[in-house]
This record gives C-alpha cells, sequence and structure tokens, in this order.
C-alpha cells in the first residue's frame, strides 16, 4: 500500500509538518524503522528514537515539541493509539484481502447453504448443509462450517478454522487461523465403576458482533443453551472458554486464559495471560486481573483489582509479596531476638 503524508494527515484528520509528498508503504516500529516507512511515537520512554528514526513519516500527538531536530515529516493527532489502529486496518485490509468474490473450486459447498454477496470462499473450504455465511466475508482456505451455522457480514474467517453445526457468529467479527467454535464441552458422568459416561453437548455457541478471537483458541458448545461471547469482546490465542460460559461486552482476555463451565465473566473484564477461572462463579464488571491468577471464587465488587492464585486484592498481593521476600532476613532477625531475649530473661532469674 502507497500513500503520501498529505493522505495519511486527510485520513486521520491530523497536521502535517514537513513534506507533504513523503510517501510511505507499511508501518514499522519507531527504532527500526526506514526509508518509506511510517512509525509513531506515544510514550515518552520512546522520545529519543523520533530524533534518530528514519522513518519517513512518524504519528505524534498534537501537543508533541521536539526538544532536537527531526529528519521525519510529522503528522499530528489527537490520539496516536487510534490514529494508529485505523492505519493499520488498512495496510491489513491491503495485505490480507481476498481475491475478489471468487468461489475457489476446489471449495465444497453444500447446495442448500447461502452464501451472501460479495463473500469470498478459499479451497478446500467444506460448508455444510443449511449453513448461511452473510454479505462481504472473506472465507480463507480450509475452514470448515458446520451444519446449520450462521456467520454475519464483513466477517473474516481465517485458514484452519472449525465452526461446529447450529454456532451463530455476528457481524463484524474476526476468527483467527485453527480457532475452534462448538466443539462438545467436557461432560461426562462417573458411573458405579469409576467409568465416565458422556453427556451430549447439544447447546451451541454465539458470537456477537465485533467479537475477534485468536488462533487456536476453543470456545466449546453448551450442554443445553448457548455458550455466549458478548459484542466487543476480545479474545487473544491458545485460549478456553468451556461449556456454558458468557463472557461480557468488552471484555479482553490474554493468552493461555482457561475459564471453567458455566462461569459467567462481566462487560469490561480485563484479564492477563494465564489467568485459571474455577466453574460455577461470577466475575464483576470492570474486574482486572494480573496475569497467572487464579480465580476460585465469584468477585461480587465491580472495578475490583486482583492478583495471585487464589486471588486477592492486588494491592494486599504486592504488599504481601514484598514481605515474602523479606521472610529471610525477618526470620534471622527473629533468631537474634530470641536469644536476645533469652539472655535477658537468664540475667533476670540469676538476680
Amino acid at each position: 500500500m502507497k500513500v503520501t503524508a498529505a493522505q495519511l494527515a486527510q485520513i486521520l484528520d491530523g497536521s502535517l509538518d514537513g513534506d507533504p509528498n513523503a510517501t510511505v508503504y507499511r508501518p514499522a516500529r519507531i527504532e527500526e524503522a526506514g526509508e518509506g516507512d511510517f512509525a509513531f511515537l506515544d510514550n515518552v520512554k520512546y522520545e529519543s528514537y523520533a530524533y534518530t528514526t528514519k522513518a519517513s513519516i512518524l504519528l505524534v500527538h498534537r501537543a508533541f515539541k521536539p526538544s532536537q531536530p527531526v529528519r521525519c515529516t510529522l503528522i499530528r493527532v489527537d490520539d496516536v493509539r487510534s490514529s494508529l489502529a485505523l492505519l493499520l486496518q488498512k495496510f491489513d485490509g491491503a495485505n490480507n484481502g481476498s481475491n475478489g468474490t471468487a468461489i475457489a473450486g476446489e471449495a465444497a459447498i453444500h447446495k442448500l447453504a447461502k452464501i451472501g454477496l460479495g463473500t469470498s470462499v478459499g479451497a478446500y473450504v467444506v460448508i455444510e448443509e443449511g449453513a448461511v455465511i452473510g454479505n462481504n466475508c472473506v472465507i480463507y482456505p480450509q475452514v470448515y462450517i458446520g451444519r446449520n451455522a450462521r456467520i454475519g457480514d464483513n466477517c473474516r474467517i481465517y485458514p484452519g478454522v472449525k465452526i461446529h453445526f447450529d454456532c451463530i457468529i455476528g457481524n463484524n467479527c474476526s476468527l483467527h487461523a485453527n480457532a475452534v467454535i462448538g466443539a462438545d464441552g467436557f461432560g461426562f458422568a462417573q458411573q458405579e465403576d469409576k467409568s465416565w459416561k458422556k453427556i451430549p453437548q447439544v447447546g451451541n455457541v454465539v458470537l456477537e458482533d465485533y467479537v475477534e478471537v485468536g488462533a487456536c483458541t476453543c470456545i466449546d458448545r453448551a450442554a443445553l443453551g448457548s455458550t455466549i461471547i458478548r459484542q466487543g469482546a476480545k479474545l487473544d490465542n491458545l485460549i478456553h472458554i468451556a461449556h456454558n460460559v458468557e463472557v461480557g461486552k468488552n471484555a479482553a482476555l490474554a493468552a493461555q486464559v482457561g475459564v471453567a463451565g458455566s462461569t459467567h465473566l462481566g462487560d469490561n473484564v480485563q484479564v492477563g495471560g494465564q489467568v485459571g477461572f474455577s466453574g460455577h462463579i461470577s466475575i464483576a464488571d470492570g474486574t482486572r486481573i494480573q496475569a497467572q491468577s487464579g480465580l476460585a471464587s465469584s468477585v461480587s465488587e465491580p472495578n475490583t483489582a486482583l492478583f495471585g492464585s487464589p486471588a486477592i486484592g492486588y494491592k494486599d498481593f504486592i504488599r504481601a509479596h514484598i514481605v515474602f521476600k523479606q521472610l529471610p532476613d525477618l526470620q534471622r532477625k527473629l533468631v537474634q531476638l530470641e536469644k536476645k531475649l533469652k539472655e535477658i530473661e537468664e540475667q533476670n532469674s540469676a538476680t
């Protein structure tokens, strides 16, 4: 994708300092950028790179005041991160686009499936009976879409994704490579002889609009009813969402999170990597959970920050961790105090 500084400033409603004809072809990190790249500065820790970067264009906040000469063209915007997100979407569209509305000859599409206008279907895609795919979707090669599954408009389904029967994907969703939507939940009943009898999982998975699911993430179908990912939720790679879980609106879950069955995560919850949730608990709206924490009980107070396993208040955990690191010194001091106390007691008994 080729674009000039003047064009970028117009797209971003930004002001321009420098050459309006400066041309860029790709984004890059400020410390690594070269000629023909655009970079961004939104953290003062990286300001030194603004004076050494070889980028042709640099996005900065409107209030940025250089303390040294800057060689690249500056585009000043109100919100650097949001402006960057908009540009990266455009570059991603140019790099990740489909081949028009073509349906590959190698695709296997059931005659009773429905494909919307402007949707492209890649090679070796399988679409089963009764499946419905909306308008302007991109279905990449080797995707499987099961019987009666429904996909809304403007979705991107990346290579290797599996969407099982009866599952529902909303509008403007992205499912990254090898995500599995609607595999069986982990439901078994132990018998008298200690063997396990499978409990059929006859529900489905519902992803509302603007949900993004990372690569190799698995969202299990409900035993009954639906496993639900609410509007705007963002799930990273390698996450497991068990049966009958509900993830709230605009929640954000980092990689390797595991959520056990029938747990409810509220709206705007933020979860760090490798956090584990027990089943049948409820997490209040706005809860923030530090990476590698474990939640074994419900959280009822909204906007709580938690840390640890089992998780406790974030500040309490930090204070406790500081004490924990001092335990060897505290133990030595305690031994010394006990020794002095014993000496004092012996002196007192002698008198």
